[in-house]
């Protein structure tokens, strides 16, 4: 079946991805429109390639802007290295942001927890900090 094509529930099945999700990259076209035989869409083993590269792409938190970058790139080879580079610096300064937003937040949920667990406080700390500004 490979050879002339594989359905959306095996590209599926073969890459890991939701037959939704697939329909989803195809629309905003970060995956090209497959051919068709009457109703049904048919994807080539290159496909699977992309669909993995973009799947990769955002579990590592690149946005869909950036992936469709990634992507165009992907085509200049070496050539696209020095912009790969900044796309990668840039998306790690956001990264790095949220680690450290993630850090704030770890401590203080750790102290409202721990002001829980101490049972001193008439109102639950936990909520007070979660309403607090």
């Amino acid at each position: 079946m490979v050879r002339d094509g594989m359905a959306i529930g095996e590209f599926s099945r073969r890459t890991g991805c939701a037959i939704e999700t697939i329909r989803f990259y195809e629309k905003i076209g970060i995956l090209p429109q497959p051919r068709r035989r009457s109703r049904y869409r048919y994807y080539e083993a290159t496909d699977i390639g992309r669909l993995v590269f973009v799947r990769r792409a955002r579990e590592l938190g690149f946005t869909l802007n950036e992936v469709r970058a990634l992507l165009r790139l992907a085509g200049f080879g070496a050539d696209a290295c020095g912009e790969v580079r900044e796309l990668a610096a840039s998306h790690l300064k956001d990264v790095r942001t949220r680690i450290a937003d993630l850090r704030a937040m770890e401590h203080v949920l750790a102290e409202a927890i721990r002001r829980c667990n101490a049972g001193a406080e008439a109102a639950c700390p936990l909520i007070e900090t979660l309403s607090a500004a």
